[in-house]
């Protein structure tokens, strides 16, 4: 055990381990990624968390930068759970449900606790989470927060931080803050005070009052974006000021989550599922705009392409033949609608009918439990794809997250197939089609110095396509490592330089996850590329990423 292991170990309550096979595990997340630690912290408290991090400032100060990563179940695809120095590791004992008002609905909970056992604790009281991503059986609420993640029903309910009322959170000096919304009077006694929390307020107030006119360029034509810090959401006309938005989706680049008060909403236990066959892109761009312009949005709209049909179809022929027989149609919706009468439930789907009829689109709707499982089949018949591939040749994420405003849907697809097209690459498509939402994973084998080679040249023609359409290269993900190299064509210079002084704010030494989000390039995630990839870690579950 080194000495910064032997010192943490007599400091804190949670264990430390520095063994090869632990580091060696914890070198990997659900990205293209490795980077070995160096020591594993298991934090029983907030107490051992607030140590460990003001030890590593201590150290920062004498001119040793020891990183800090924190890490949930390991689910990330961007490389943002993994790092050198220390990874704190969430789930062993901050996993618990501290507090649930009946009345409200609000619930305070520790970062490791899982998502999927959160929402069926929630369930038990008639309430949901809404913005659960598709990962949630084996993903933590830490990690959600972290990406300020989305799922299926977030086309209707939104994403993560649209549900975080407040956060306690551990800064890069070891202090703790209570972040949520503040008055204009109460953010006035924040920037009076003298520590390192009255510091941030200071700057963070300053930056945006100083850059108004280029903090509008974080305001996109998107329904969703993970990219960069919400500064554009921190400070409100009225004068209140919330740090969260900021917090949220930083993937502990800027402090550590140690407990997060969330909203809930009433669970709607009957719903409509909606199966539509689409032929061109042409159509299926009409039929979401119509959709999108509906009075009550469909909770969600989903899509699956003929090309992963056909994928799971090969691999599986079971999972979908009792829905779709071959030839596959080239593009699926599956719509879901959770109104709360029957009476209003069936009045959207009359008006749906009416679009699909006037598009000439094939669908049929079933309410009954057994059934509407059938159809949801399609869309996790991307499990089918994600577990398979041609010898060593794998679905790796690394254009699996991009966003365009839904206008621009058909446009994506498009550009999205003649990449591929071009580069001799077969394609399989699934996504959110109500936000223009897509993930996308190519299949390759990163072993291979052609495939390695062709990772960069893809990512480099994808996420051009995305920005030439007003998106953003993550809808739910974050950058991580992967993407951090076009954070400032998304932006600009000057609003990257804002993203920058935050980091720079609230972690000045560069401790906290250093390469993630900012300050990283493709030039420094080469040589960290795995030689090899596979979802070991989550073989226990299924992998619906």
């Amino acid at each position: 055990m080194n000495k910064i292991a032997q010192y943490l170990q007599g400091h804190i309550n949670g264990e430390i381990i520095t063994g090869n096979d632990a580091r060696r595990h914890f070198s990997t997340d659900a990205s293209i990624f490795t980077i070995t630690p160096n020591v594993i912290v298991y934090p029983r408290n907030e107490n051992d968390i607030r140590k460990t991090t003001k030890f590593t400032w201590q150290l920062a100060e004498r001119g040793r930068v020891f990183p800090i990563t924190a890490r949930g179940s390991g689910t990330d695809q961007t490389g943002a759970a993994i790092g050198s120095g220390i990874i704190i590791i969430f789930p062993a004992h901050l996993n618990r449900i501290l507090e649930l008002d009946n009345k409200t609905g609000t619930v305070t909970v520790e970062p490791g606790i899982n998502y999927g056992k959160l929402q069926q604790t929630l369930y038990t009281h008639d309430r949901f989470l809404p913005p659960a991503p598709s990962s949630m059986e084996y993903s933590t609420i830490g990690g959600a927060l972290a990406n300020n993640a989305s799922g299926a029903r977030s086309l209707k309910y939104g994403s993560t931080l649209d549900f975080v009322k407040g956060l306690r959170v551990v800064l890069s000096n070891g202090d703790v803050i209570d972040a949520k919304r503040l008055s204009k009077r109460e953010l006035n006694k924040k920037l009076g005070l003298s520590t390192f929390e009255g510091e941030i307020y200071r700057t963070i107030d300053a930056l945006i009052e100083d850059n108004q006119e280029v903090i509008k360029k974080f305001n996109l034509s998107t329904t969703k974006n993970a990219a960069g810090y919400n500064i554009n959401l921190v400070k409100r006309k009225d004068g209140s000021f919330d740090l969260t938005p900021l917090l949220v989706g930083s993937q502990g680049t800027l402090g550590l989550i140690t407990e997060a008060t969330l909203s809930t909403l009433q669970r709607k236990a009957n719903t409509t599922l909606i199966l539509a066959k689409l032929e061109t892109l042409a159509v299926l761009q009409q039929v979401i705009i119509e959709i999108r312009k509906l009075p009550e949005t469909p909770s969600m709209v989903e899509i699956v392409d003929k090309n992963l049909l056909d994928m799971a179809h090969k691999y599986d022929p079971g999972l979908i033949s009792a829905t779709l027989k071959e030839p596959m149609p080239n593009f699926v919706l599956l719509i879901e609608l959770d109104n709360e009468s029957d009476h209003a439930q069936k009045k959207l789907l009359k008006r749906l009918s009416r679009i699909f009829k006037d598009n000439a689109v094939q669908y049929h709707s079933e309410t009954e439990a057994h059934k509407k499982e059938e159809l949801w089949k399609l869309r996790e018949s991307t499990t089918a794809v994600l577990l398979h591939g041609e010898g060593s040749a794998k679905p790796i994420p690394i254009i699996e997250d991009g966003i365009v405003p839904p206008e621009n849907l058909a446009k994506f697809m498009a550009g999205v197939y003649e990449i591929f097209k071009n580069n001799n690459m077969p394609i399989s498509v699934y996504g959110h089609a109500g936000d223009g939402h897509l993930h996308i994973q190519p299949i390759l084998d990163i072993g291979q110095v052609g495939h390695r080679q062709k990772i960069f040249k893809i990512m480099d023609e994808y996420y051009k396509l995305v920005l030439n359409l007003d998106g953003s290269i993550t809808g739910e993900h974050g950058e991580g490592r992967l993407r951090t190299a076009y954070l400032p064509l998304q932006y600009g210079a000057d609003a990257y330089e804002i993203l920058r002084k935050i980091k720079e704010t609230f972690d000045p030494h560069g401790i906290l996850n250093p390469g993630v989000k900012i300050g990283g390039g493709i030039d420094t995630v080469k040589p960290i590329l795995r030689d090899s990839y596979d979802l070991g870690h989550f073989y226990s579950y299924l992998p619906y990423i």
